[in-house]
């Protein structure tokens, strides 16, 4: 009995530390995290590191995300990539 008790508070820790880290990733943060950045995205590790390439979202040197580069993509703007395409004159 004492395995299921402590199995369910963990379970709900996990919970709520999630419920947290959203929190505060959504609200103030000018930088994320690469987890917080994932949760900001709700998107896996492997779809956001090919989201982010494509639309040229990298980390600074000390590791994070910019939250402004991570809204203009979520937003649906055209990738940089596109925008340097149609600039271009053939």
């Amino acid at each position: 009995m004492f395995l299921v008790l402590y199995q369910k508070t963990q379970d709900m820790i996990k919970h709520d530390e999630l419920i947290v880290m959203r929190a505060i990733a959504l609200c103030f943060k000018p930088y994320l995290k690469p987890e917080e950045a994932s949760i900001y995205c709700n998107l896996g590790r492997t779809q956001m590191a090919k989201k982010f390439e494509e639309y040229g979202v990298y980390k600074n040197n000390a590791g994070y995300f910019k939250k402004e580069d991570i809204d203009r993509m979520l937003s649906g703007e055209p990738t940089p990539l596109i925008e340097a395409a149609k600039k271009m004159k053939i």
